[in-house]
C-alpha cells in the first residue's frame, strides 16, 4: 500500500484497522423485531394501576369459578334440610362464623361443620357461596354482554365504514333512533313479553334462566351495539383510503376479505378499548335491573338480587345486620371500579394517539 502523503486532506487509512466480530455486534443499536400487540402489553405492565386492577379481576375469576366448585354449601340449599326434615329457624340471619344449634351438636357428635364465613341470610342459605355465585353470574353478564356488542356492533360499523352511501345512511339513521329508545322500559317491556313465552316452556333451558336474564342479552344486542358501531365506522372510514386498502381493490380482493382481514385488524385497539370499558357498564345495568327485580330469576343469585334482598337485614329488630347489604354493594363497586381502571390501562397501552 502506497504511503500517505503527508500534505494530503484525504483520511490516512493506516491508522485503522478492521473491526472484530464482537465490536460489530456491540455498535449494532436496531431495535429488535416487535408487534403492535407486544408492544402495547409492554406498556400495560408498567401501568401501575392498571396491574393492580387486573390482579383484583384474575383473583376474582378463579374465586368464584374455582371456589364453588369445592365448597361445601350451595347456593340455593336451605341449611337446615341436612339435619331436619323441616324449617328450622336457627339456621336464619347466623352471624359470621356461627353456627345453628343443630351443627353445634354435630360438632359435638365429631362431625365436622364447615363454618358459614358471612352467615346465613332469611331463607337459611350460606351467604358467602351467594355472593360468590352472585359475582359470578354478573361477570358472564358482562363478559357475553361485550362479546354480544363486539360482533354485532363491529361488524356492522366496518360495512358501514367501508361500503358506505345509501347503507351507511340507513344505518345511521337506525343508530339515531336506537339511541333515542328508553332501554330501562324496553327491558320491562321484554321481560313481561318473554315472561309469558317462558311460562308455556317451563322446562327449557332459557325458562331455567329466568325471562329478566334473557331479556338483558336481547336487549344489549337490540341497543347496546350502537356505540361500538360508531367508533369502528369513524376508524374504518380513515382506514379504507390506505394504500393497503386500495391495492386490496386493484387485486380483485372481496368485500369480506378486506373486511376482516385489514379494516378489523387494524382497528383493534379501539375494539379492545371499547370492549374492555362496555363490561363494567353491563355488570352495572345487570346489576341495576336485578336490584329491581327485573334480572336473574331466584333462586340463581346476583349482586344485584343479594343487595335488594339484604335491604331487609338491615331493619331487624335489635340486631341490624347492616354488613350484608355491605358486601354485595362494595363487591359491586370494586368490579365496576377495577374493570374501569383496566379499561383506562389498555387504552393508555393500545390507543396509539395517546403515544408519544
Amino acid at each position: 500500500m502506497a504511503r500517505h502523503n503527508p500534505l494530503s486532506f484525504q483520511i490516512n487509512v493506516e491508522k485503522f484497522s478492521f473491526a472484530s466480530e464482537d465490536e460489530k455486534r456491540g455498535t449494532n443499536l436496531m431495535r429488535p423485531n416487535s408487534t403492535f400487540f407486544v408492544d402495547g402489553l409492554k406498556r400495560f405492565v408498567k401501568n401501575p394501576v392498571a396491574m393492580v386492577s387486573f390482579s383484583f379481576i384474575f383473583l376474582l375469576l378463579i374465586l368464584v369459578f374455582i371456589v364453588p366448585l369445592f365448597y361445601p354449601y350451595t347456593f340455593d340449599e336451605v341449611l337446615c334440610y341436612r339435619y331436619v326434615n323441616r324449617p328450622d329457624a336457627s339456621f336464619n340471619y347466623l352471624q359470621p362464623f356461627a353456627y345453628a344449634p343443630l351443627e353445634l351438636e354435630a360438632k359435638e357428635a365429631g362431625t365436622f361443620v364447615w363454618p358459614h364465613i358471612f352467615g346465613t341470610d332469611a331463607n337459611g342459605h350460606d351467604y358467602f357461596i351467594r355472593v360468590l355465585v352472585g359475582a359470578r353470574t354478573s361477570l358472564i353478564v358482562g363478559f357475553f354482554a361485550a362479546i354480544i356488542v363486539l360482533i354485532i356492533g363491529g361488524t356492522i360499523g366496518a360495512l358501514c365504514g367501508f361500503l358506505g352511501g345509501k347503507f351507511d345512511l340507513i344505518v345511521m339513521r337506525i343508530v339515531d333512533v336506537i339511541y333515542s329508545l328508553p332501554d330501562i322500559l324496553i327491558i320491562i317491556l321484554l321481560s313481561s313479553s318473554l315472561a309469558a313465552v317462558f311460562d308455556t316452556n317451563a322446562d327449557g333451558p332459557l325458562a331455567q334462566l329466568g325471562s329478566g336474564f334473557v331479556a338483558i342479552f336481547v336487549v344489549f344486542a337490540l341497543l347496546y351495539w350502537v356505540g361500538m358501531c360508531r367508533l369502528v365506522r369513524g376508524q374504518v372510514l380513515n382506514l379504507r383510503k390506505q394504500e393497503y386498502v386500495m391495492a386490496a381493490k386493484a387485486m380483485g380482493a372481496p368485500t369480506r376479505r378486506i373486511i376482516f382481514r385489514h379494516l378489523i385488524p387494524n382497528s383493534m385497539s379501539v375494539i379492545i378499548i371499547s370492549a374492555a370499558l362496555q363490561i363494567p357498564s353491563a355488570i352495572f345495568t345487570e346489576s341495576f335491573l336485578s336490584y329491581l327485580g327485573l334480572g336473574v330469576k331466584y333462586p340463581t343469585p346476583s349482586l344485584g338480587s343479594i343487595a335488594s334482598d339484604s335491604q331487609s337485614y338491615i331493619t331487624i329488630a335489635g340486631d341490624p345486620k347492616l354488613f350484608m347489604f355491605l358486601i354485595p354493594a362494595i363487591t359491586i363497586c370494586l368490579i365496576v371500579l377495577s374493570l374501569n381502571l383496566l379499561g383506562d390501562g389498555l387504552r393508555d397501552a393500545f390507543d396509539p394517539k395517546l403515544q408519544k
